[in-house]
């Protein structure tokens, strides 16, 4: 083969390699471009997701959505919670959201949401307790009131529904049997006792409660005011079994407290006093329960109504009563199981509503004449 057959073969050579190095880099171009592409068109539905998970799940909604949030609850738990219940729309995103946002210590209750609040608007919600939303309306359920004062003076007069309505439903044994499997922590058998005037007479916990629509069910109205009573109540869970007593137990012996007391300091005091006629055996005595048992208001008792035979009477009865005799306020609650350290046995309220104790009957004989007057 001559020199220029050489050049020639080489030269086709060089040109082949070049073509081939043009479509590699060709090649490696839209490779290249479709990759930025495809990583442009993950960041941009990425940022989209999340960008569409950050805002209301339903910027028009105006339904109310209720939710329990128990307590220990963490902040997995709750973003589920919320996600299951259509108010966020990823419980992952929430859930780094707050993280970022550095919120945290989020409070356990019953809340009113709607899918049209912001993250921001629900997370105030939860860690303050509060609805962030203004309600449409309140309830309030003042202490110390019996169901037949609930149905005459708050449900009567700040719902569409009647007195008679609302005892209709404390009575249905098929609606407290409802309700005993729904709140199992809270409602026992102990509530439809043979002596018992209203198996949910105590249930209903005095607060004010806040409702985000028109009508609300009257099934509603009530749970709401069963829920707050079982919140209250099943924070000393522990204490109950420790002590071998029952929810029923302590939101009797609330009630009268909260029918005796006169101040806040006085509940522990007043606590110590029964407890104490209790481990002497000797009856409660307290003028409250005689007032329940005969179902009617006297501003002062005689001698002859001590005498009122009836199982809610601690004057001709020892121990509690059958059942609760009002709704009892936190405070009260509390009292009966932190009671004071007292040998009291007697007390008894002046003119002003001051309560004087003693620790035995003289002491107290002097106190009534001092304070009362024969």
């Amino acid at each position: 083969m001559d020199k220029q057959s050489k050049k020639e073969i080489m030269y086709e050579r060089m040109s082949e390699k070049k073509k081939e190095v043009k479509v590699v880099r060709r090649i490696v171009f839209i490779v290249t471009v479709v990759l930025l592409l495809v990583l442009g068109i993950g960041a941009f539905a990425a940022y989209s997701y999340v960008t569409d998970a950050l805002e209301p799940v339903d910027a028009d909604s105006e339904k109310v959505v209720e939710i329990e949030v128990p307590i220990g609850s963490n902040l997995d738990s709750i973003s589920a919670l919320l996600e299951e219940n259509g108010l966020i729309k990823d419980a992952r995103i929430y859930k780094y959201y707050v993280k970022f946002k550095n919120q945290a210590d989020f409070q356990a209750g019953t809340y009113g949401l709607l899918p049209s609040m912001t993250l921001d608007e629900i997370t105030e919600s939860l860690k303050t307790g509060k609805v962030y939303r203004e309600p449409l309306f309140n309830i309030t359920v003042p202490e110390g009131l019996t169901l037949d004062q609930i149905a005459e003076n708050v449900i009567a007069k700040k719902t569409k529904y009647s007195a008679e309505e609302f005892m209709a439903k404390m009575e249905d044994e098929v609606y407290v049997d409802e309700l005993i499997v729904k709140y199992p922590a809270l409602l026992t058998e102990e509530i439809k006792g043979e002596n018992v005037r209203y198996a949910l007479e105590g249930y209903l916990f005095p607060a004010t409660y806040p409702f985000y629509e028109e009508d609300p069910s009257l099934d509603l109205i009530i749970e709401n005011m069963i829920k707050a009573t079982e919140s209250n109540v099943v924070q000393y869970q522990a204490v109950l079994e420790e002590m071998d007593k029952t929810p029923h137990w302590l939101l009797t012996f609330a009630s009268l407290l909260e029918e005796e007391a006169t101040a806040g300091s006085d509940r522990n005091t007043i606590a110590s006093v029964f407890y104490n006629r209790i481990e002497k055996d000797m009856p409660l005595q307290t003028d409250p329960t005689v007032i329940y048992a005969m179902g009617e208001h006297k501003e002062r008792l005689f001698n002859k109504d001590y005498e009122f035979e009836h199982p809610y009477s601690t004057y001709t009865n020892k121990g509690l009563p059958p059942g609760p005799i009002a709704a009892a306020g936190a405070s009260s609650i509390a009292a009966v199981l932190d009671p004071a350290d007292t040998e009291y046995l007697y007390f008894l309220a002046d003119k002003e509503g001051k309560n004087h104790f003693s620790t035995t009957y003289e002491e107290h004989l002097k106190k009534r004449d001092e304070y009362i007057g024969q």
